[in-house]
């Protein structure tokens, strides 16, 4: 029902555009982190605490070799150097420094699990409410948007690029920002205790800049890539699995499955390209790691040869080891920091395709001054009403109708005529491009969708039903009801009959898509859903087309109680609905041809004769025979 030919052009931009700044992706990813912000002022106090016992550690093991192992006065601030010193003196002092190196690493980790406890907490609060944000914006789309959407990319959208932040958002981002502290500090350190050797220490980091930013640049690229693809693999699984029965009838499962495999090696290639730039970047950083300590050794051994730098400063070995093990400490952030930043790459590029999802504006709003529906009468106009999916291509033209409170209006035509898209705007599932639809005189544009909707009812040939109890089901019409209402709702259309034989009657859980009644069963409760609602304005994309003749029957017979006094759009394609409409509209190719009753429209011999010659003239044969059965039935 929600979409005519060639559909509207609502198509999500391709992945494969340029992304958007990172800067303002974190920066609107960050938005999400304001109502928590006292717990990330706690993180950040944790994190201050941490890289303070990460900083004073190598500090303190230089002083073990300074002020106990190799004494060196200038450079022992722990104790009094003194070569007289007793054996036990010595050994309290040292056990004193030793105790205090394990206090403080024990007092790192607790305050490191204290700190990544927060920010998952965090963490994972944010991402519900991304998840919300992108399910309660996919219900405030167009219905147009769907048409050109595959359902297991927009799936993919709110959990695999979820997913995807989820371990950005509770460790990679921690990681991070107390690495960058954590570097500042120790260069700050470092220089402080002599800049030369500092210098020295930190000669490899622009060369380790470099080599970060290649990486993540191809590793971005490549991740995008991925968040793609596996959009991809999400869709043509969603969509062979919806379309089991139809893959199996044309004999399409190995069609099917060569297309899964495809679309999964366009994966497989994409992941392996991203994994390819992310473990390169790892040993590169090692090495130059390892470069660096090299460097820190070799000139520190000249300079304690010479007994100072070049700066002069007085170097021992208790400096050397201290500055290795700042070494050690700061390029391990900087790989971490390294490493992570893919992570956050990937992080990026799942948010991008979220935040562009959220951009997507639906096609079919409120004004800013929309009022309250008041309650419908049923009068509804067509007035020189134009549409279209695609620009610049109409599907309607200049469509004029009028049809009073209580009257049922079959619509009638040849496929791709714009029956379907004729019931779409009365709703507002799409809005005209010129002329207006009125209702009771009033433009629905002008009105709030959700008060226009309240008050019309839709019964599909393909209805849709949810995975839940056949009470739940029926209450969709109207969430208030109570169960007393939804059974006589179940009654008035006679589906009470068949839901009483249900294992647990009304309280029988239904498969998907009502998988485990009959067609008739499931137009059935769908039609009970819409007498439930209770509208004013019923929309019927002929609701007995898919039933048996017996199923038919009942089903002709409540609608009768349910049109009563209630105004009606029918697609027909039974011969018996178009007979006692009060109007019959017949459009071709986008406009109203014809229009009157039945019977005046067949003495005209024109394109409703046509229609009716060979669309209904079998059912006219098989009138008398249809006829014994329905007498039968009742």
């Amino acid at each position: 029902m929600f979409h005519g030919p060639g559909g509207p052009r609502f198509i999500l931009e391709q992945e494969s555009r340029k992304a958007s700044d990172v800067g303002a992706t974190l920066a609107r990813l960050g938005s999400y982190f304001k109502p928590y912000w006292f717990m990330l002022v706690l993180v950040a106090v944790l994190m201050i605490v941490n890289a303070w016992a990460q900083v004073i550690t190598p500090d303190l093991t230089g002083q073990v070799v300074d002020c106990f192992l190799a004494p060196r006065a200038a450079n022992c601030w722990y104790t009094t150097v003194s070569p007289t010193r007793a054996l036990d003196e010595t050994i309290v002092g040292l056990g004193g420094l030793v105790a205090t190196l394990v206090g403080i690493y024990i007092l790192g980790a607790i305050l490191g699990g204290m700190m990544f406890y927060a920010m998952t907490w965090t963490g994972q609060r944010v991402l519900k409410k991304l998840r919300v944000d992108v399910f309660q914006h996919l219900h405030r789309l167009s219905v147009g948007f769907y048409a050109e959407n595959e359902t297991g990319n927009l799936m993919s959208r709110i959990t695999n690029d979820t997913d995807t932040l989820q371990q950005a958002v509770n460790f990679t981002l921690v990681q991070v920002v107390s690495g960058a502290l954590l570097l500042v500090w120790i260069a700050w350190v470092m220089l402080t205790k002599s800049f030369a050797y500092g210098l020295v220490s930190m000669a490899v980091v622009p060369l380790m800049i470099l080599a970060t930013t290649w990486f993540s640049d191809q590793a971005r690229r490549a991740f995008r890539r991925t968040r793609q693809e596996i959009g991809n693999v999400n869709a043509n699984l969603q969509e062979s699995i919806a379309g089991v029965r139809e893959v199996q009838a044309f004999n399409r499962e190995n069609a099917n499955i060569a297309e899964f495999e495809r679309s999964s090696a366009a994966y497989r290639d994409a992941n392996i390209r991203a994994v390819a730039f992310t473990s390169a970047l790892a040993p590169t950083l090692e090495a130059l790691g390892y470069l660096a300590i090299a460097l820190v050794v070799v000139v520190g051994g000249i300079a304690f040869l010479r007994g100072q730098d070049l700066f002069g400063t007085t170097m021992s070995l208790g400096l050397i080891v201290t500055f290795l093990g700042y070494v050690q400490r700061f390029n391990q952030p900087i790989q971490q920091i390294s490493v992570m930043w893919t992570n956050i790459q990937s992080a990026v590029a799942g948010a991008e395709r979220i935040f562009e999802l959220l951009d997507t504006q639906p096609d079919v709003t409120d004004k800013s001054n929309a009022r309250v529906m008041p309650p419908i009468q049923g009068a509804v106009e067509f007035d020189r009403v134009d549409a279209e999916y695609k620009k610049g291509e109409r599907v309607l033209c200049g469509v004029s109708l009028r049809a009073e409170p209580g009257q049922t209006i079959a619509i009638v035509g040849p496929t791709g005529a714009g029956k379907t898209t004729i019931i779409n705007l009365i709703p507002r599932f799409y809005d005209v491009v010129g002329g207006a639809v009125k209702i009771d005189g009033i433009d629905v544009r002008d009105v709030t969708r959700a008060s226009l909707r309240q008050q019309i009812g839709i019964v599909l040939q393909d209805t849709f039903l949810f995975s839940d109890t056949v009470m739940n089901n029926i209450r969709y019409g109207r969430l208030d009801a109570t169960d007393d209402e939804v059974i006589a709702a179940a009654k008035l259309v006679r589906a009470d009959s068949f839901i009483e034989r249900l294992p647990k009657r009304y309280e029988t859980v239904l498969g998907e898509r009502g998988t485990g009644l009959s067609q008739g069963q499931r137009q059935l409760i769908s039609i009970a859903r819409a007498a439930l609602a209770n509208p004013r304005i019923l929309i019927l994309d002929e609701a007995t087309s898919s039933v048996d003749t017996r199923t038919e029957r009942l089903i002709q017979q409540a609608l009768e109680k349910l049109l009563h006094g209630r105004t009606s759009f029918v697609i027909a394609h039974r011969l018996s609905t178009i007979r006692n409409a009060d109007q019959v509209i017949v459009i071709q190719d986008g406009a109203v041809v014809e229009r009157g009753k039945h019977d005046e429209l067949l003495a005209r011999d024109g394109v409703y004769h046509d229609l009716y010659m060979s669309q209904f003239r079998r059912e006219v044969e098989e009138e008398p025979a249809r006829q014994e059965v329905m007498v039968a039935a009742t």
